[in-house]
This record gives structure tokens, sequence and C-alpha cells, in this order.
């Protein structure tokens, strides 16, 4: 997995300890193991959560550009974003389909 530098590149000066937890034990150590949960199922995870919470800004965005890099199609994440509708909100899903439908809109 390459390595994050997301927390550093954004909050290194200010919060360099967050920043640190961020890129080095949530990206480095937790999304690292692939024994556990791979990549995929991770980032399927990490988009349902962040749309149950609401979280429809642009990490939720990543998250979706990283499901489709870890194998997630446009059309199984169609199907995510169908089924956690009914549990995490209709509204919610809207604003994860715009984002999916950005993200997906070039696959053949």
């Amino acid at each position: 997995m390459e390595k994050q530098t997301a927390g550093r590149d954004a909050l290194g000066t200010f919060a360099p300890k967050f920043a640190a937890l961020n890129d080095d034990v949530l990206f480095g150590e937790v999304w690292s193991r692939e024994v556990e949960l791979s990549p995929r199922d991770r980032s399927i995870i990490t988009v349902t959560a962040l749309m149950a919470k609401g979280i429809l800004d642009s990490s939720l965005q990543y998250h979706i550009m990283n499901a489709k890099n870890h194998g997630v199609t446009g059309e199984e994440m169609a199907e995510i974003l169908t089924h956690t509708a009914f549990y995490a909100g209709w509204p919610n899903a809207w604003a994860a389909f715009r984002m999916a439908k950005e993200v997906y809109e070039n696959e053949s």
C-alpha cells in the first residue's frame, strides 16, 4: 500500500501528532492488515461508515475513489450505496451517489 501523507500535508505543522496518527497508524498500520481484511473490504466498510455518519465531504469522495482503486466496480458501488440508503438515510445516499457517479463516470 502506498504511504499516506495526507495528514502531514494538511496538518503537519499545526497538529503533528494527529497527522502522524492519521498517516502512520490509521493508513499505515490499520489499512495494512490485509490478512484480516482486504483493502477492498476496508474500502467498502469505510464508504458505508462515512455515508452513515453523514460525512459527505471530500473524505467520502476520497474513499469512493479508493474503493474504485481497490477493485470495487461502479455497479457494486451503486448496490452498496442503495443497500446502505435504507439504513443510513436517503439524503445521505443522494449525496454519496453524486460523488460516486463522478468517480465512476469514466468507467467502461
